[in-house]
């Protein structure tokens, strides 16, 4: 079945793309827009790369005890020296989201906590009126990868991931199943960038 691409909303050389947390979800994510030719980026995290990071995030040993935004960044450059980069080393809440995102056209929510991704759905969607949140739900364990999937759960939101598992005794984050739901939220990204709105 062929898809019906509408009209380009974006321009892909000029739009502005937000991460909101930078650990595996959003470092994932960052790297594979870098490498997708996108150039603006806004990033956003306020936490620093320890051990427990290196299983499923884009870090190296290397870079323990650092800020997730200097690491994220150093390696995103070294891909494209010519990206435009713009970094909050800050703890992201509902009274600052919409101010740190405001000239990104879509962002990535890429956060751990339900509460979190709710406040930034809820700020962005409520106070930016032509953003697209991309948000990540449940992709813990080691489930069947075809259980994660992307849907439109509104006009300017979309879910990605399996939309419940979530860690627990026994069920920890991998790295193949954090990284195949990051693959969908970047690869939602290049959808609207090249005019799709379905996922």
């Amino acid at each position: 079945m062929n898809e019906v691409q509408s009209q380009n909303l974006f321009n892909i050389e000029n739009v502005c793309i937000g991460i909101a947390g930078l650990g595996g979800l959003g470092s994932n994510i960052a790297m594979m827009l870098a490498r997708s030719g996108i150039r603006h980026f806004v990033l956003a995290d306020f936490d620093i790369v320890d051990e427990s990071n290196l299983n499923r995030q884009h870090y190296f040993p290397e870079h323990l005890g650092r800020k997730k935004t200097e690491c994220i960044s150093e390696q995103m450059l070294r891909l494209n020296p010519d990206l435009d980069l713009t970094v909050h080393d800050i703890l992201l809440t509902k009274d600052n989201m919409s101010s740190i995102f405001k000239n990104c056209r879509i962002v990535c929510e890429a956060f751990d906590r339900p509460d979190f991704k709710a406040d930034l759905a809820a700020a962005l969607l409520t106070e930016l009126p032509d953003t697209i949140v991309i948000s990540g739900s449940g992709m813990a364990g080691i489930e069947s990868a075809n259980t994660i999937r992307t849907i439109q759960r509104m006009r300017r939101l979309y879910i990605c991931g399996d939309g419940m598992s979530e860690i627990g005794f026994g069920v920890r984050l991998t790295a193949p199943r954090v990284q195949i739901c990051a693959g969908h939220q970047a690869n939602m990204v290049l959808r609207l960038l090249n005019g799709y709105t379905q996922p």
